[in-house]
């Protein structure tokens, strides 16, 4: 499964990165990972109906995740599950207006993380079942 990682900050792209691994679960696939730093390309890769997850930075810069995955969600067809990345407790309800399934916050913990990218896995092998 394709796991797509947006952020202007590599380093923040090598944590999310180092913290997803191989496969975040026993139970879910093993993953790829697609890094973007720029708002088009991460709206190429969600429009393409490859990725399975996506993690979205809220801190990028110009376009932060929060304003990219709330695009995503009223413009993508089958938008996948999306993690957003908050630097503050008080972005939690820019969060939920972005209608982003999932919320992990600054400093990254690496096995929240992957445990929260291993439910949204689940959840989109899930929906693709049924829908088949």
């Amino acid at each position: 499964m394709k796991i797509l990682v947006y952020s202007d900050d590599a380093a923040t792209r090598q944590q999310v990165v180092q913290a997803i691994g191989r496969r975040p679960a026993a139970d879910v696939p093993f993953v790829e990972i697609v890094e973007c730093a720029t708002e088009p390309k991460v709206h190429q890769w969600l429009g393409s109906g490859e990725i399975g997850v996506a993690v979205l930075d809220g801190e990028t810069q110009p376009a932060g995740g929060m304003g990219v995955a709330r695009q995503a969600k009223d413009e993508v067809y089958d938008c996948p599950p999306i993690c957003l990345i908050i630097a503050r407790r008080d972005d939690r309800w820019l969060a939920e207006w972005s209608k982003a399934e999932a919320v992990v916050s600054q400093p990254l913990e690496p096995m929240l993380l992957a445990d929260t990218v291993a439910d949204l896995m689940r959840r989109r092998l899930a929906g693709r079942l049924t829908a088949k």
